[in-house]
């Protein structure tokens, strides 16, 4: 597993504790969008150097 997808699972378990625990208000829904702009990229660039 690549260091990108390991910031992805990161991000996600931060969100869900902020999510779970009401922190950061409104604001932890960005992790959320940030570990979807990363998978996105994993997957655009990830499959380049892979034949």
């Amino acid at each position: 597993m690549g260091i990108l997808r390991t910031v992805i699972l990161v991000v996600l378990a931060l969100w869900l504790i902020g999510l779970l625990f009401k922190v950061a208000g409104g604001l932890i829904h960005i992790l959320l969008l940030i570990a979807g702009v990363l998978f996105i990229i994993d997957l655009v660039t990830g499959r380049r150097g892979k034949v």
